[in-house]
């Protein structure tokens, strides 16, 4: 914690160049771990995620793309288009 408080107190003595640099930084930082998340599954995966409010939407891999993950929810057969790093595996390929 105590570097966070470090980095946003930095932050706040940054002038326009080097914010854009952080925010750039940030940016490129977020797209590697969502590939990284992403890279994690394969279609045909049962996933779970909390959808909208907060209901727990459980269902099956069905596209992965560079940043997020498609699933067909198993009750409703409603196709959702997730963050991977939201989603949670069950099993591989059950």
């Amino acid at each position: 914690m105590a570097m966070v408080n470090t980095v946003v107190d930095q932050i706040g003595r940054m002038d326009r160049e080097e914010l854009n640099q952080a925010i750039a930084a940030i940016k490129l930082r977020q797209t590697y771990l969502a590939r990284q998340a992403s890279r994690s599954f394969m279609v045909g995966d049962v996933v779970s995620f909390t959808g909208r409010r907060n209901a727990t939407v459980t269902g099956r891999v069905t596209k992965v793309n560079q940043k997020t993950v498609v699933v067909l929810d198993s009750n409703s057969n409603t196709q959702w288009k997730v963050t991977a790093s939201m989603l949670t595996p069950l099993s591989i390929g059950a």
